[in-house]
């Protein structure tokens, strides 16, 4: 039987800045570093750390952080210059950090970036995620524990399993009925963004709220792309959405991030009519990166 359980701690180490003083890093705790595995790939916080600074700072006004209108503006947003200024650190070392070339910043260096961005709950994790972003290996998709695809399949209500890449990689009878019988799709196929963003019967049976889930979920998968690009999985899959849906592109420019959680869904079923259900997610004991997603009828 599958256990569920909460994020897992985050083991503490020690490394140095560019001006020479010890800050605080966190790494995740789950899962060792082996430099001799050549697969492993070991990029700084780098391009993702500098696309979400520059898409948080590229949303905010003088007027919203109390600085003066000092002269005409050709680009939106605040200047790298007044960011620094609000953050406290120089503005060679900030533009640094948006193009991508400064490494891992402290953890000090981040709690006042966050705060001169005025970033909420959610945009402050994954901001210092980015910045403690740990070296992986090549992306591999996930298997799944027998006692967990049991469980799920044991489940009389619409029940499924998903990766880090948001891979549907177990599911029940009543998901296929509801959403639609994933062991008849192509294993590249098995997965909830394309499910959502590119097939036409996810458009129907989400109807008016279509946009909106499609835009939430984006957002979803933004959290997870942040950590694991460049790898060709994230990246493709990127690609893939961006190519072949229309609305795609204005969601990821957007660079919302949000976590998987809990929540209610209105779907249009062909045959059953309009069904109303709340939905939970939850992280797999025997392995973290799985997740077990839950419909129950509201």
């Amino acid at each position: 039987m599958a256990v569920i359980s909460f994020d897992q701690p985050f083991a503490r180490s020690m490394v140095g800045e560019p001006d020479g003083r010890i800050q605080a890093r966190y790494r995740p705790g789950i899962g060792q570093y082996h430099p001799a595995k050549a697969a492993i790939m070991h990029e700084p916080a780098g391009r993702g750390l500098g696309d979400f600074l520059r898409s948080r700072r590229e949303r905010l006004t003088p007027e919203t952080v109390d600085l003066p209108e000092r002269r005409r503006r050709r680009t939106p947003g605040l200047r790298r210059e007044e960011v620094a200024e609000l953050a406290g650190i120089g503005i060679d070392w900030y533009v640094r950090l948006e193009q991508g070339r400064a490494g891992s910043p402290s953890a000090t260096t981040i709690d006042a970036l966050a705060e001169a961005l005025r970033l909420d709950a959610t945009d402050r994790d994954h901001l210092r995620t980015l910045a403690r972003r740990p070296p992986r290996e090549t992306f591999v998709r996930e298997t799944v524990p027998d006692g967990t695809r049991r469980l799920v399949e044991s489940l009389g209500t619409p029940a499924y399993v998903t990766g880090r890449r948001w891979d549907v990689l177990a599911w029940n009878t009543a998901a296929a009925e509801l959403l639609t019988d994933f062991g008849r799709l192509d294993p590249g196929d098995r997965n909830i963004l394309v499910y959502l963003l590119l097939m036409p019967e996810a458009r129907r049976l989400f109807g008016d709220g279509w946009a909106a889930q499609a835009a939430h979920t984006t957002a979803q998968f933004r959290a997870a792309h942040d950590l694991w690009a460049p790898d060709p999985a994230f990246t493709g899959l990127a690609d893939r959405l961006r190519r072949g849906c229309p609305e795609f592109a204005a969601w990821w420019e957007r660079h919302d991030v949000l976590p998987a959680g809990a929540g209610r869904k209105t779907l249009h079923h062909p045959s059953e009519g309009t069904l109303v259900f709340e939905y939970a997610t939850f992280q797999a004991n025997e392995d973290p990166a799985l997740r077990l997603t839950v419909y129950s009828p509201a």
